[in-house]
């Protein structure tokens, strides 16, 4: 079996239990409400605004034999680039204050996944990164452009409102194809074993987040 398949079996159980959150699915069917969704798109930058920073960290400490993983990297970083400032402008969009955003805080559980991805790359295996990958791009390639399409109907926002969401979903379309192919060529038990573990730790801390979101009643 492909390495990739492997990883996505071993982690559908944490993957199912994801889908499950309240946040999401309400998401999904556009009945949130215009704060819970500028509540998304505030945590949505908080740990954005690390993509980048933890891409350069993993390509910086991957082993001189991963070089193609390194150079994967780079492509990574070129795609990811600004895209939280998309997520401001859409948060200005919304009615809501940008830059206080940008000035502010994260919730606690944005805090936590951030600060687990960078130990994982600086204490753990630096392989173990992609697991977070697969977590946050999977997501957006199966929920984000519906979602998006459900809630700009409900909330009657304009489209200025939905560039990360929207453009975001696309484009992780072909950054999983991209995705499978690097995670098949990794040829160590213990990197596999890492992104296993670490995928499976990244869907609870990133569900933690949507079960931190304030919910209408």
């Amino acid at each position: 079996m492909a390495f990739y398949n492997e990883l996505v079996a071993a982690t559908e159980s944490e993957r199912s239990d994801f889908l499950t959150i309240p946040a999401l699915q309400q998401g999904a069917a556009g009945t949130i409400s215009r704060g819970t969704y500028t509540a998304f798109l505030t945590e949505a930058y908080h740990h954005v605004k690390h993509t980048v920073p933890l891409l350069m960290a993993c390509g910086s400490r991957l082993p001189a034999q991963m070089e193609w993983l390194r150079e994967a990297m780079g492509e990574y970083i070129e795609e990811e680039m600004g895209h939280q400032e998309w997520i401001l402008n859409d948060i200005n969009a919304c009615g809501a204050d940008a830059e206080a955003v940008r000035n502010g805080t994260p919730l606690p559980a944005t805090e936590l996944m951030v600060a687990y991805a960078y130990d994982t790359i600086y204490r753990n295996n630096p392989a173990g990164f992609l697991g977070m990958v697969l977590v946050l791009e999977g997501t957006s390639v199966h929920m984000a452009i519906d979602a998006a399409n459900a809630i700009q109907s409900t909330l009657e926002l304009p489209n200025t409102a939905f560039s990360y969401l929207k453009s975001h979903g696309a484009l992780d379309v072909s950054h999983m194809e991209f995705y499978e192919s690097l995670v098949n060529r990794l040829d160590s038990e213990e990197d596999k074993k890492a992104v296993i573990h670490c995928a499976r730790i990244f869907y609870k801390l990133y569900g933690d987040i949507f079960h931190s979101l304030p919910l209408d009643q």
